[in-house]
């Protein structure tokens, strides 16, 4: 077995195996309730569910991938599993790359699948579905990066969990807007332009991650 697998094994093993990160289910609870708990909001109006729900379920995986951002790097590196990794020669920016498709695959699928009951929830038909998935499916990714980024540098620090959160959300606009944005245009463009960002938040990460470990773990 590669050194990438194994390591995407055990990441993968953490996250879906209810282990010390648990971090799947979270987000997928919360990103449930607020589909069900905006409509009891707003009133049952089937035109106005239907108008804004796209939206309120891009605002839902936005806020839902906050959850998990203090449990992706803070264990392991008090642990000094990035010790042990450094002293055999292995680069944080490998680790930070697994680490960031491991956050990825527990992350992104499980929402797309929550945004189907999602939708029925909100009334949303067919057509928006189809744009509101594909949506997700290129900018989950980002967000995904963003969060592991802001893990990397809020790593250690007092209070870096609460700091993550109101670091995602500014950084994360961008692909709201061009995402969200995709369901008012009807176009591809929208969604385009959200995967264009994801593949450089992505390209980005594993050096950034990784530089920002690094300087944890020196400092």
């Amino acid at each position: 077995m590669s050194l990438f697998s194994a390591l995407l094994l055990r990441d993968l093993g953490q996250m879906f195996g209810g282990g010390r990160r648990g971090a799947t289910m979270l987000p997928v609870l919360f990103f449930i309730a607020v589909a069900m708990l905006f409509p009891f909001a707003v009133g049952p109006a089937p035109e106005l569910l239907a108008r804004t729900g796209g939206g309120v379920i891009w605002v839902a995986a936005l806020l839902a991938s906050i959850l998990p951002l203090d449990r992706l790097l803070q264990s392991d590196v008090e642990g000094g599993f990035f010790d042990q990794l450094y002293l055999r020669d292995i680069s944080e920016e490998l680790v930070v790359m697994v680490r960031l498709l491991a956050h990825w695959l527990s992350f992104g699928p499980p929402l797309m699948v929550a945004a189907i009951p999602a939708s029925a929830l909100l009334g949303i038909d067919g057509q928006t579905l189809r744009t509101v998935e594909l949506g997700l499916l290129a900018g989950t990714p980002g967000l995904a990066a963003i969060g592991l980024i802001i893990a990397a540098l809020t790593v250690g620090m007092r209070g870096g969990a609460a700091l993550s959160g109101l670091l995602l959300i500014p950084l994360a606009v961008p692909l709201l807007v061009f995402g969200a944005g995709a369901l008012s245009t009807g176009g591809d463009s929208g969604i385009a332009l959200t995967a264009a960002i994801s593949l450089l938040l992505v390209a980005i990460t594993p050096f950034a991650g990784g530089a920002a470990i690094r300087a944890a773990r020196e400092g």
